[in-house]
């Protein structure tokens, strides 16, 4: 934990170096709705305030109590900057008219085609895979190559995951849609259901507790929540982590937390700012070192803590097409019977 602490103030000195060379903002407030609850959040938009003088108002709540708030405050919405985790919430905020595009040369300097909306109304902050979590002992992980593989008869009763609800395998399902085609899917989503270890229930760490407790064998989770596991203050969580191993599959399905300008932004130009501070390389790394997550800003490097859970090849399909079929995905998941 020291060693950590000396890395985030290392990272946070370069941040200062960073706005310092750049010389960011001229005061005023940038006002900031997010589903994100994290302290490495709040650690950057200090930063931002003590280096620009811009001060950072935060709401925080669930993604779809934010989307709706937005869409009732309407014109009179406080919301400069909306900030959500995956890219199907993302693009329902675009659907409904809450988020407008913008066009920067840093934003599109600092993220890549594939981690932005087509249209540039969202830009990614950081990226999670969703791999399979697995208990070593029972599984034979060189059976399985691609996610295709976890449909197979020898894995009945051996699958946990979340419910249908959960916008990750929604868009999980949509990656497939947009690689393999609707068919394919379907058979993937109706396999899943006649493997699963029991009903879908609780959230990605609830699955890997429930591989470490024999439940299940092999879970489908976010990198992420490993990362927090491992590092947690709850022994339950630690030790469950550290009886799994994870597995990436071929063509690792990526997601992504991002943001985007309110469409009735009153601060307009404080939010790019922001939106640009926290894509640049000093923000990135931060992300990177304190939670867990993979940078969206190609410059930098994962962490020696995410390096060491193995190296990747993502799809290669533009992530606005989790987006565009999530519908689609509900529906097939629905037809599949997971509940």
């Amino acid at each position: 934990m020291k060693k950590f602490a000396i890395i985030i103030t290392v990272l946070v000195a370069s941040l200062s170096i960073f706005a310092g060379i750049f010389g960011y903002g001229q005061g005023g407030e940038v006002n900031v709705y997010t589903s994100r609850h994290y302290d490495t959040d709040q650690q950057l938009y200090d930063e931002f305030t003590k280096l620009t003088g811009i001060k950072v108002n935060v709401i925080k709540a669930g993604e779809d109590e934010l989307i709706e708030r937005m869409k009732n405050e309407g014109e009179d919405t406080n919301a400069d900057l909306f900030i959500t985790a995956d890219v199907g919430r993302l693009h329902r905020a675009k659907m409904l008219g809450l988020l407008q595009p913008i066009v920067s040369e840093t934003l599109t300097k600092n993220i890549p085609d594939n981690l932005r909306d087509r249209d540039n109304y969202w830009y990614a902050l950081t990226v999670r895979a969703r791999v399979l979590a697995y208990a070593p002992e029972r599984v034979d992980i060189s059976k399985i190559k691609t996610y295709g593989d976890l449909i197979n008869p020898e894995w009945k009763g051996k699958i946990l995951i979340r419910s249908s609800s959960n916008i990750y395998n929604q868009s999980l399902v949509a990656s497939f849609i947009a690689l393999y085609g609707e068919d394919w899917a379907l058979n993937w989503a109706k396999g899943i259901v006649a493997n699963i270890a029991r009903e879908p229930q609780g959230n990605d760490r609830a699955q890997v507790i429930a591989v470490a407790a024999g439940e299940g064998d092999i879970a489908v989770i976010n990198t992420y929540y490993m990362g927090k596991m491992l590092n947690s203050s709850d022994e339950q969580q630690v030790n469950a982590a550290k009886k799994v191993k994870l597995y990436f599959p071929e063509k690792t399905h990526i997601n992504v937390s991002g943001a985007g300008i309110s469409k009735y932004a009153k601060n307009k130009e404080n939010a790019i700012k922001l939106l640009e501070f926290l894509t640049s390389k000093e923000a990135q790394r931060l992300y990177a070192e304190a939670n867990y997550e993979y940078p969206a800003n190609p410059e930098v490097e994962p962490s020696e803590f995410l390096k060491s859970f193995g190296d990747f090849k993502p799809q290669e399909i533009d992530l606005t097409l989790l987006g565009e079929y999530n519908s689609k995905a509900v529906e097939i998941m629905d037809k599949a019977g997971w509940k």
